[in-house]
């Protein structure tokens, strides 16, 4: 008798030897012949359950290996097709069910065993899930859609975009890993279900609300997913992403979901929304409804009120790891994969508005982004590249021994010896080596990011009790006054009525308590960077005009709160330009530029200024003018703040300010003619010379 586990390590080839029989009673069959006995023998010895399933599934694993070669990847092609098999037997729901369970086993197998013996690189193994889970869910929605309309009728309403009365489909998003296309081996699936529009079902018996046809409707694709039969199951499905979660309606429409999200969302939901996508039903609808929800994710400015959200979610995390004890866990230890996907999708939500290369759901697609806007520094992405691979791959592994749904590193021997092995180390200890290895510098990279309160340390301290005080009108007048002239206030008085009038004007005193509380962090710090400035007074007067321009925008004080170099720019120069200081009261916006004084200061060349601009346009649909001109507007005014701000500082000689200001406005004028002659042209057509040769710009 052939021994083919003679090269697995002892533990592992004790234990095939010890199933081998039990397994291949009759030896290996001749359908299994077309892989070699040692890699039978290694897919064995890696995976429990796909030792159990060639055990007890024989006849099905046979019909597996026909249909396609172990070796050839799992593409989205050859699901859809395969799928479309197994649709060909079901007459009712009972055997839709068992389709979809069958089908799972077929898949599963073919994911885990080419995932597991290093067949399949990260990339396959997550696109091949994913689309497997799409697959499923979008099969299993049309055939139940249909079924229920014989049941019920169809549901009509309005079109999303024509606004025409006509038949409505369900539109389902995927969350999470599955939006991303980023899906596990053995994963739960989260998902939201949403309809275009309210209205009535017509055909039917009588009449049913739109609502209630499509909570019907997700009951049952949740049934035909999660139940467990005697087949198994095929996705554990988790709906409490959805408005107001568990309690809240199984399906809603576009304007109920729009509502929500303007009115109620949260920003852990922004932090969701970041990967949702169109996993199945009305394509066409989904993406009118994605877009629609753009702006509750990303916003249009950088957005560091995402700061507090995230260090909130971040003190979350670290409490979680500590009462429940998962330090052994992957996803949610530190140094885990949940750190990873922290510090990328902190970057999407603070800075998605503006880069909207950031706008994707691929984490390492948005590492590479990060690296090339200059974001995150090349070592740092290069390491959290590698360790996402890691932990992704370990993830697999620990799943796929059994199939099961699981980030908890094994204590068991044999266990550990199978994760080693997938691996490709020689041992536990060698694994565990090189995980915790990975596992340091994410968590070190994770604590750099964002700090929490705690690990702040001083944080506020920095700043005299007395400016709080006197902000807080803890303080009378006369000492008010008094403390002002202390601080060096060339004009304590007038500084004082003109902080009276604002902490006491209608304004503040009707702000909500998230602005107001971060109103009163702010303060305190402006009063305090003025006191470096000779004209003090003079100077809060004029940033004053900013300070009321933002009090309904407060993220825009998050941004000066947790940049104390971006507020001393921005004291710096309004005290030495009321003209500055109007650009910005004006538009808040520019205060991103004061983020890095190295651009501040040193305003590009006419070609740079070019490859800048062509950079923004990029972005931007062209069939979108508004959005063009808006952004052309911007692009003036920041450049010409630049400008300004480098003849203040002194980095660019009088003479060459107009040469600068020229080269901004020959820029902006030069892509205005292209954009107005290409607008025209799409109208009216191309001109001609009398020779009939087009024209161009």
């Amino acid at each position: 008798m052939s021994e083919p586990w003679k090269s697995l390590p002892a533990a592992l080839a004790d234990d095939v030897s010890a199933c081998w029989s039990s397994v291949f009673p009759d030896g290996v069959p001749e359908w299994l012949a077309v892989i070699s006995e040692p890699d039978i023998a290694e897919a064995v010895a890696r995976s429990v359950f796909l030792r159990q399933t060639l055990q007890r599934h024989p006849d099905c694993m046979r019909e597996v290996f026909a249909r396609r070669p172990m070796t050839e990847p799992t593409t989205e092609a050859w699901l859809t097709e395969r799928w479309a098999s197994y649709l060909d037997s079901v007459q009712a729901e009972p055997d839709l069910h068992s389709a979809l369970r069958r089908f799972r086993r077929e898949v599963q197998f073919r994911i885990i065993w080419r995932d597991l013996m290093g067949w399949a690189d990260l990339s396959e193994t997550m696109l091949a899930t994913s689309a497997f889970a799409d697959v499923c869910i979008d099969g299993a929605l049309n055939w139940l859609y249909n079924k229920a309309c014989d049941e019920f009728g169809t549901p009509w309403g309005k079109d999303p975009i024509t606004g025409e009365d006509t038949p409505q489909r369900m539109v389902v998003l995927g969350m999470g890993k599955l939006g991303g296309r980023e899906l596990n081996v053995s994963s739960d699936i989260d998902l939201i279900f949403a309809f275009s529009s309210n209205g009535e079902t017509q055909g039917g018996r009588r009449a049913l609300d739109n609502q209630q046809f499509f909570i019907r409707l997700g009951q049952r694709l949740i049934q035909a997913l999660d139940q467990i039969t005697a087949d198994g199951f095929v996705f554990r499905v988790d709906m409490r992403l959805r408005p107001y979660g568990q309690s809240g309606a199984l399906a809603l429409s576009f304007a109920a979901l729009e509502t929500y999200y303007q009115d109620q969302g949260r920003d852990w939901e922004r932090y969701a929304m970041v990967k949702a996508r169109v996993v199945a039903g009305d394509q066409r609808a989904g993406a009118v409804l994605i877009e629609s929800l753009r702006p509750f994710v990303y916003r249009k400015y950088i957005d560091f009120s995402a700061f507090e959200s995230l260090r909130n979610m971040k003190a979350m995390i670290g409490r979680e790891v500590r009462r429940k004890g998962l330090e052994d866990n992957i996803k949610l230890g530190s140094g885990g994969i949940r750190e990873i996907e922290f510090v990328v999708q902190a970057f999407q939500l603070i800075r998605g508005g503006r880069d909207r290369e950031l706008q994707q759901r691929e984490l390492l697609n948005i590492l590479k982004e990060l690296e090339e806007l200059e974001l995150l520094p090349s070592p740092v992405v290069n390491e959290l590249r590698e360790a996402y691979v890691f932990l992704r791959n370990i993830e697999h592994a620990l799943q796929g021994v059994e199939d099961k749904q699981t980030q908890t590193l094994p204590d068991n021997p044999l266990c550990q010896a199978r994760i080693a092995r997938i691996m490709g180390f020689e041992d536990w200890s060698a694994c565990e080596s090189a995980l915790a290895s990975h596992r340091e510098r994410v968590a070190l990279h994770f604590a750099n990011i964002i700090a929490t309160e705690d690990e702040e340390g001083e944080g506020d301290a920095a700043v005299d009790d007395g400016w709080f005080e006197l902000w807080l009108s803890e303080m009378d007048e006369p000492a008010a006054i008094e403390w002002l002239a202390e601080q060096g206030y060339e004009n304590p008085e007038g500084s004082y009525r003109l902080l009276a009038a604002l902490h006491n004007g209608r304004t503040v005193q009707t702000m909500q308590t998230q602005g107001r509380k971060r109103l009163n962090q702010f303060m305190p710090l402006l009063l305090s960077a003025l006191t470096e400035v000779e004209n003090a007074s003079e100077t809060l007067e004029r940033v004053l005009l900013l300070v009321e321009a933002i009090l309904r925008r407060t993220a825009y004080m998050v941004l000066l709160v947790e940049n104390p170099n971006a507020l001393t720019q921005l004291v710096g120069l309004c005290s030495e330009s009321p003209w500055i200081a109007k650009l910005l009261a004006d538009t808040p916006l520019l205060l991103d530029e004061l983020l890095n004084a190295e651009s501040l200061y040193s305003p590009p060349a006419k070609e740079a200024l070019q490859d800048d601009l062509r950079q923004q346009m990029l972005r931007i649909p062209y069939e979108d003018l508004e959005e063009q001109m808006e952004s052309l507007r911007h692009f003036k005014k920041a450049h010409t703040l630049r400008v300004a701000a480098s003849e203040i500082k002194g980095t660019l000689p009088l003479m060459k300010v107009s040469d600068y200001l020229t080269w901004i406005a020959e820029v902006v004028l030069d892509h205005v003619v292209d954009v107005a002659f290409s607008n025209l042209v799409s109208r009216h057509g191309r001109p001609q010379r009398s020779d009939g040769t087009a024209c161009d710009t």
